[in-house]
């Protein structure tokens, strides 16, 4: 998974593989589709009040921020390791914790880059209040964040393993 550390993200290969992907299909395949959309739309006239010619603007602009995203994201990317089943809180890992030490009151979540979320599970990343409040932290250890309205919260660490999706 990932680990921001000043300007530098960790990858797993997979994580690096899919990732640059991405990137190529955005940039080859995509690029040329969309420019394909923007010419069709163009040819059916008026402009001001053609709404595929402006979709198609819309959803270009939206892929090349995405390029740019993953450009700067690769260029500073380390390939390493994915974290060890160690119990330590770290960048990818999956972790429950309990709200103020209640065993009914816990949550699950993938600590990350925002680059992994899906919906299979919910994700934090390392740089969030509580990221950085359970990262590090072992389990059956305390841990607290600061929430937005200044006040701390206390969360207790139930389990941390491995990402395996």
């Amino acid at each position: 998974m990932t680990q921001t550390s000043d300007n530098v993200t960790w990858l797993t290969q997979e994580a690096y593989n899919q990732l640059k992907a991405e990137l190529e299909y955005l940039s080859g395949p995509a690029r040329t589709e969309i420019a394909a959309k923007i010419a069709a739309a163009r040819e059916e006239g008026d402009l001001r009040e053609n709404g595929g010619y402006h979709a198609a603007k819309e959803e270009q602009g939206k892929q090349e921020l995405r390029v740019r995203q993953l450009t700067q994201l690769l260029e500073h990317a380390k390939v390493g390791e994915a974290p060890a089943a160690d119990g330590v809180v770290a960048p990818g890992m999956v972790v429950t914790i309990a709200f103020d030490g209640d065993p009914d009151d816990t949550v699950t979540f993938l600590l990350a880059s925002r680059e992994y979320a899906s919906s299979d599970i919910e994700t934090y990343s390392p740089q969030s209040p509580l990221g950085t409040g359970v990262n590090g932290k072992t389990i059956g250890e305390n841990a607290q964040y600061e929430l937005p309205n200044g006040k701390l919260a206390s969360v207790k660490i139930l389990q941390a393993k491995p990402y395996q999706g």
